[in-house]
């Protein structure tokens, strides 16, 4: 599993385009031109051992959630008994961009299915989420 970094949120780091070992040069290079830093810190490890999402870091803030989860001693936000709050509330903004609405939903198939098993079907989640049209009532179907 440790190829495969799973933010506690429910964020699949290892199929996020900043992730180490999916970023390219040429997005290294735009990120690194538009935010006028140096390419070598457009990387992301994900979110373990002290990481945290890249986007954040290089805003310098701090994610909340990542920090609730530690203070908690969970490593998903499901294992928490006050799963899902207010840290997990989908937003419009930017959801045709990012996968932030796709936490809860990846959290509750963790937790039925297991980590591994989940993680197996999480680049098709979101190829789902980002390219299927929106058909009111057939959800993913």
């Amino acid at each position: 599993m440790n190829s495969r970094i799973v933010a506690p949120c429910g964020i699949d780091c290892f199929n996020c385009e900043l992730y180490e070992s999916n970023v390219t040069e040429v997005l290294r290079e735009r990120i690194s031109t538009n935010l006028k830093i140096p390419k070598e810190l457009v990387t992301c490890k994900g979110c373990h051992d002290g990481n945290q999402c890249l986007f954040l870091d290089l805003q310098g803030k701090t994610c909340e959630t990542l920090a609730c989860a530690n203070d908690k001693g969970v490593d998903y936000c499901f294992e928490c008994d006050t799963f899902p709050c207010k840290l997990l509330m989908p937003l419009a903004n930017g959801a045709d961009r990012f996968p932030q609405n796709m936490k809860v939903y990846n959290l509750c198939i963790m937790k039925r299915i297991g980590v591994e098993a989940w993680a197996d079907e999480a680049l098709d989640i979101r190829k789902i989420y980002f390219g299927k049209e929106l058909e009111i009532g057939k959800g993913g179907c």
